[in-house]
Order: C-alpha cells, then sequence, then structure tokens
C-alpha cells in the first residue's frame, strides 16, 4: 500500500513538471521543471528494480546534461516571445503527431515483446542474487553486442560532426590560431611602464 501511494505521487509530480516544461514561458524554469522530471523518473525506476538506469539517470542527465542546458540557456539570447507566437497556430499538426506516438509507444509496451519470457536467453551463465548491474552488463554484452556497437559508431559520428561544425569558418566569427598562441614570447604581451612616485613627481 505504502509503495504504490509512493508511486502514485511520484508519478503525478512527473506528469506534472513534465507538463510544465512544454508549458512554461521562461526556458530557465522549463530546464528546471525537467530536471525535477528526470528526478521523479529516476525514482521510478529505482522502484521498478532498474537501480542501474536510475542511478545513470540523476548522475549523466541531472548532473551533467541539464547544467549544460543550463549554460546554454542562460547564455544565449533567445527571444522566447517570438519561438511561442506560432505554438497556438500549429496545434492542429502537433495534436496529431503526439497521439501517433502515444498509440506506438501503447502498441511496444502491450506487444509483449519486452516480456520477461520473450528476451532471449544471455551467452552468459547469470547467478543465482546478482544485481542489477550485471545483469545488464551481461545481456548488453552478449545478446545485444552489435546494437551496443552501432549506437557507440553513431554517437562517434555526431560528435565528429559537432566540432566540425563548430570549427567551419564563417563570416563575421572570430577564430583562435593554436599554433600562434603557443610561439607567443613574453615581450608581445607584456610591457614595462615605469610610473613616477609622487615625491619624484614633485621634484619635477
Amino acid at each position: 500500500m505504502i509503495e504504490q501511494l509512493i508511486f502514485y505521487v511520484f508519478a503525478a509530480v512527473l506528469l506534472f513538471s513534465a507538463t510544465m516544461v512544454i508549458s512554461v514561458r521562461n526556458p530557465v524554469h522549463a530546464a528546471l521543471f525537467l530536471v525535477l522530471a528526470f528526478f521523479n523518473s529516476a525514482v521510478l525506476w529505482i522502484m521498478a528494480g532498474a537501480e542501474f538506469l536510475g542511478i545513470v539517470l540523476v548522475l549523466v542527465y541531472v548532473g551533467a546534461v541539464m547544467v549544460l542546458f543550463l549554460f546554454v540557456v542562460m547564455m544565449l539570447d533567445i527571444n522566447v516571445a517570438k519561438l511561442r507566437e506560432g505554438f497556438i497556430r500549429h496545434l492542429y499538426i502537433g495534436i496529431p503527431v503526439a497521439g501517433v506516438m502515444v498509440v506506438q509507444m501503447l502498441l511496444v509496451v502491450g506487444s509483449g515483446v519486452f516480456a520477461p519470457e520473450s528476451l532471449p536467453e544471455p551467452a552468459m551463465p547469470i547467478p543465482e542474487g546478482a544485481a542489477n548491474t550485471p545483469l545488464l552488463g551481461s545481456v548488453l554484452y552478449t545478446v545485444y553486442m552489435l546494437q551496443f556497437e552501432l549506437a557507440a559508431v553513431i554517437l562517434l559520428v555526431a560528435i565528429i560532426a559537432a566540432v566540425m561544425l563548430t570549427l567551419r569558418r564563417r563570416e563575421g566569427t572570430k577564430h583562435q590560431d593554436p599554433g600562434q598562441q603557443v610561439r607567443v614570447r613574453k615581450e608581445d604581451r607584456l610591457r614595462v611602464v615605469k610610473i613616477p612616485g609622487r615625491r619624484q613627481a614633485d621634484r619635477e
């Protein structure tokens, strides 16, 4: 009974925070509500027995990704009013797309593909009483080895693409030359100026 009450409380807070993410006007407030949504999702995952995913969600998304989002939001001058001008006007497209996504998720979850009895057996034997993290690692690096490597390659390509987009030359932007910075000398940056003191200035 207590576990069900805790589940409903955190699920209600999760739905509220997720709704506020897409409805508040301030982007910083939206990012903070997203942090709250991640935290409640982590609690629900821990209650479901996936403690590894819950801890990773708190450490990676709340502790790193959302901090980066907050820095980007606060450093960029975003015209929020201009971005929200067409929000109501494009609802006739957004609502059907959201409905299709919900139907697809319900079909996938209700298909029984993720049922324990339908999952393939891992190549490595699983000892009795093993924790969630060793079980996840044994399945990830045996049954889903190919998918894991493909995801790693896709992330590597995304990182390289982000670096290339950042380093491309555009008009009106300033770029640094690392070679010139390394070859700099003290005489190029510093200049010693002798300023006379008050007594010396009075004598002169």
